[in-house]
């Protein structure tokens, strides 16, 4: 047999690297589908909707949509002439296009299960436990005043990017 020629009963080699390191690769992959499936309930950034983000961000900040589930935003659009104390009503074609896109883009994840306290984002489970480190002088801060004041501590707040690595608290 030449020296370059295999043994009929061994793996190419090939084949050998193959069973080397698949041991390695499946670990990786498990690694890279449970990292998915951790983020598969955190709110996605999908493109505001253009008119929402200057209706709606022109007083607060334009929250993802995937924060509350679509009934918690059908009350709100439907509520606008007593939004939370203020009037925001909007003219029915908006108001119909802004309510769509809200209905389309909906949390369904574990974040938005169930309907936050008054549809209040700030009172829902997700955002309490996200924020229990937060000591009540800190929200009575003059630069952040209130729990919905996002930008405040996020400064990407209105890119729909709350990273915690990015979190700035004011003094």
């Amino acid at each position: 047999m030449s020296p370059n020629a295999q043994h009929p009963h061994h793996a190419p080699r090939g084949a050998r690297a193959w069973r080397r390191r698949w041991p390695a690769l499946a670990c990786a992959l498990a690694g890279l589908l449970a990292q998915g499936a951790s983020r598969a309930d955190e709110a996605p950034r999908v493109p505001l909707l253009p008119a929402y983000q200057q209706e709606c961000g022109a007083c607060h900040v334009a929250f993802p949509a995937a924060l509350l589930p679509a009934a918690s935003w059908q009350r709100l659009m439907n509520g606008l002439p007593r939004h939370y104390g203020s009037d925001a009503s909007l003219a029915p074609a908006l108001q119909a296009e802004i309510g769509a896109w809200l209905a389309t883009h909906a949390g369904t994840g574990k974040r938005a299960r169930e309907a936050p306290p008054e549809d209040r984002i700030t009172r829902g489970a997700w955002f309490q436990r996200e924020h229990r480190q937060v000591a009540a002088a800190t929200w009575q801060r003059p630069a952040i005043q209130r729990a919905s004041h996002c930008a405040a501590c996020h400064p990407q707040a209105e890119k729909g990017d709350f990273n915690e690595h990015q979190i700035r608290i004011p003094r």
